[in-house]
């Protein structure tokens, strides 16, 4: 029977990679590309091919292989595995370029910074001041071509062949017989005999000058060169002096080198340096030391190479947020260097972080997420934001912190694209009909509607039937003036969504009836609709042939493109409201015909400035939310739809001025005596039991239908039309809004719609003054105030006055 040796060669778990060899240090080894042969993982293999009569060198070659083997440190290259046979010897290391090579690449590209090069240099000394004080070992190889840099630009001390101990056992250190490595050999070892050698670490200290010029200078010619600094920065000549110097006994101990240059003003006295040393002892730190390090960090990821911060910044964040207590803090930073990734690399490492982060109760951290949002969503697939990520972000529509339900609502902009036929359609709608009908904060109720409108095409053509023309009617009875400007605009941003029959019964008697808004923002939003709208109708009437392009969207499916042209005239924006409202309501340049002279609102500082545009002659309240006008500048609107991060978003965490006091203030002679009072966040009336959000479907649901108007009242006398208003000309002092006096009278007998605000009266609010509740008030306290004590008169004569001593029964 024949038995067959086995390859070892064969069955290393390691293979060689078919590119040519990278080089490597002048001697017996040769550095090659490799990989693990079970994940593919890169790797690096140094291959020394055993030679017939060169018994030294193949000495010297194992005599590394065992040192490299049995020396670890995080600055010396770090053995994997390793093959030994009589024909070969393989040494697996992590994936590692010579340092010759990377700084040539490097070069190429435009060149290390001071910065990079004083961390490897930090990493080089370091591991010298390990072998020296701690293993009594001398390196006797320093030099360019014993240093290797990691994919993270670690540098890397390698070239072991020739260390020998300090002690003196196992003789002294081994013939080199390479000239290229014997011109790094101090000058007091010329005479052979090494009397001179007043320190064990003296000739070390010396190849590291030469390394150091070397690094700065390139190749060095000859010793002489070392006389001359060349390009070494000046705050590390001064060092470099004592390491080239020709007395060895001034020659510094690694260490107490480290320690000079990182002393004050030194060279290796830098952030990068600093955030390196922190991280290779952050699993010591305090938390209050983390927390302070990733907040300080963001700030200095913009100046750090990108391959550190992709290979050694990236790990240290996702371990400080798997096993530490890091919290949302840590977000902003993972973010920043989450661009350097490809997309398979941000699919790997960030997301299933951020799907993590989604099922946190941490509101400082759900709120980041939210707000950093469009970093990462377009790395998001659907299946993951629907069953990961949606379940989890709907719970802030029902948090207590009003901030965290305005960012909720702000990221529904993001997640609807991504969101299926149940996410989308029901369960979305049922909680922004609640935050619409029940929210008590204005802006975020303002922001519901201009979401709406902005997703509205992304709903099927079911839900919008059912959905759009009930809430923008809802908003535009809403108190908060804001709230039904929104409404308005979200008619305008999706007519394209409506059949004719839908515009001439529904859309228009609700606008008609804001043409006499006690707001003049309101009022001209109203007019501008409805020109555009009767524009629509007059179309199709003159030409029946354009009903089917006119309603093409109508019964279409969900497109994202459908909402494409929403137009851009109607400029909704509502500036100061929210960010939301002054940021994300800004449709695409459309066709339809911009208006120009509508009066524009004061920018508020920290908001973008619109577009100028012509004034009334009669200048607007300044405490009126006015709208921006955006038809005259469409390259500013298209361009303002990307700046996401470019404009202040604002936080209902801070505290404002309410808009008005309680509900009864909505009324237009306290709207006039309050001016300039209306701020982003409106605190209305105290919440009351009934709006627990117990039931949606009763209070505030949008299937309660469309109730067609009741027949128009006929004209009061002196009234006149809206075509009869000087919009333009300026009004008399003494004389106030006529608008203001018509609503009051024309609502007095208003009943409730079905579709109006659940319990809440909104119109009674508009029909009685402060002055005449307070005067009912009173006459009715007085009237109880009668009526008993008539009670207490026919109560005590009918028994008459009490006997002392006897015992009342009854």
């Amino acid at each position: 029977m024949w038995f067959f040796a086995r390859d070892p060669v064969r069955d290393f778990p390691f293979e060689l990679s078919p590119d040519p060899p990278e080089g490597g240090p002048p001697g017996p080894w040769v550095l090659h590309r490799g990989r693990k042969k079970a994940t593919g993982s890169p790797v690096s293999i140094f291959v020394y091919d055993v030679k017939p009569g060169a018994d030294e060198q193949t000495q010297v070659a194992k005599a590394a292989f065992k040192r490299l083997k049995t020396l670890r440190h995080p600055n010396i290259l770090a053995y994997i595995d390793g093959l030994e046979t009589d024909r070969c010897l393989h040494v697996v290391t992590e994936a590692v370029t010579p340092l010759k090579m990377y700084l040539k690449e490097r070069a190429e590209a435009g060149g290390l910074k001071e910065l990079e090069l004083s961390w490897g240099l930090h990493q080089i000394v370091k591991a010298l001041s390990f072998l020296v004080n701690d293993c009594s070992l001398i390196h006797n190889n320093v030099c360019m071509a014993a240093v290797f840099v990691d994919r993270a630009g670690e540098w890397k001390l390698g070239g072991l062949d020739y260390m020998y101990s300090s002690q003196g056992n196992g003789g002294g250190p081994p013939r080199k017989g390479v000239p290229e490595l014997e011109q790094y050999d101090p000058p007091e070892l010329a005479d052979g005999s090494g009397r001179a050698v007043r320190e064990k670490w003296s000739a070390d200290m010396w190849r590291l000058g030469c390394l150091i010029w070397e690094v700065f200078n390139g190749p060095l010619p000859r010793a002489a060169a070392l006389h001359n600094p060349g390009k070494i920065p000046k705050s590390l000549v001064p060092h470099y002096c004592e390491l080239v110097g020709a007395n060895p006994k001034v020659r510094p101990n690694p260490a107490r080198f480290l320690q000079n240059c990182r002393a004050p003003g030194g060279f290796m006295n830098n952030r990068f340096v600093e955030t390196n040393l922190f991280l290779e002892e952050i699993q010591i730190k305090e938390p209050a030391e983390k927390q302070k390090f990733f907040q300080e960090l963001s700030k200095s990821l913009d100046s750090f190479p990108e391959d550190f911060c992709r290979h050694k910044v990236l790990p240290q964040l996702l371990t400080a947020f798997e096993f530490g207590s890091a919290g949302a803090v840590i977000l902003t930073p993972l973010f920043k260097v989450g661009k350097f990734l490809s997309a398979e690399e941000y699919q790997q490492k960030i997301i299933p972080v951020v799907v993590k982060m989604f099922s946190s109760t941490d509101r400082a951290m759900r709120i980041r997420l939210l707000q950093q949002m469009e970093q990462f969503i377009q790395y998001l697939d659907e299946p993951t934001v629907n069953t990961q990520i949606f379940p989890h972000v709907v719970h802030g529509f029902l948090d207590t912190n009003p901030a965290i339900r305005e960012q909720t609502v702000k990221s529904m902009l993001l997640l609807a694209p991504k969101l299926n036929e149940a996410n989308l359609n029901v369960e979305l709608m049922k909680h922004f009909a609640r935050l619409q009908a029940k929210d008590d904060q204005g802006p975020i109720r303002c922001n519901t509607t201009v979401c709406l409108g902005k997703i509205g095409s992304y709903l099927s053509a079911s839900t919008r039937h059912r959905v759009l023309i009930s809430a923008f009617s809802r908003a535009t009875k809403d108190p908060f003036a804001p709230s039904r400007v929104a409404g308005v605009l979200g008619f305008a941003a999706t007519h394209n969504l409506y059949s004719v029959n839908d515009c001439a019964h529904k859309i228009l008697p609700v606008l008609c009836g804001l043409t006499v808004d006690p707001e003049k923002s309101v009022r001209d939003q109203a007019f501008k609709a409805i020109r555009s709208f009767l524009s629509k109708l007059e179309s199709v009437s003159e030409d029946p042939s354009q009903l089917a392009e006119v309603e093409k969207d109508v019964h279409a499916a969900s497109s994202p493109g459908m909402g494409g042209g929403a137009a851009s005239w109607a400029g909704w924006a509502v500036t100061g409201v929210s960010s939301l409202t002054s940021k994300l309501i800004r449709a695409h340049p459309a066709a339809a015909p911009a208006e120009t002279n509508v009066p524009q609102r004061p920018t508020a500082e920290g908001l973008p400035t619109p577009a100028p545009t012509p004034v009334p002659a009669t200048p607007a309240s300044p405490g009126h939310w006015e709208t921006q006008e955006e038809g005259t500048d469409t390259a500013e609107d298209s361009s303002a739809a990307d700046r996401w991060d470019d404009e202040d978003w604002g936080s209902l965490e801070q505290e404002a001025e309410s808009v008005l006091a309680q509900q009864e203030d909505w009324s237009p002679g306290v709207q006039a005596s309050r001016a300039g009072q209306v701020s982003r966040t409106s605190n209305l009336a105290a919440k009351s039991p009934e709006s627990d959000w117990s039931s949606w479907e009763a209070e505030g649901s949008w299937e309660q239908g469309w109730q067609e108007p009741g027949p128009p009242e006929p004209p009061l006398e002196g009234t006149r039309l809206a075509s009869e208003y000087n919009w333009g000309g300026p009004e008399p002092g003494d004389k106030g809004d006529p608008f203001a006096a018509l609503s009051a009278r024309r609502e007095a007998g208003a009943q409730l719609r079905p579709d109006s605000w659940g319990d809440d009266n909104w119109e009674g609010l508009e029909t009685e003054s402060r002055q005449g509740k307070a005067e009912l008030a009173r006459k009715k306290r007085e009237e109880r105030r009668r009526e008993m004590e008539a009670k207490r008169a026919e109560k005590k004569a009918a028994k008459g006055p009490m006997k002392l001593g006897t015992r009342k029964l009854d």
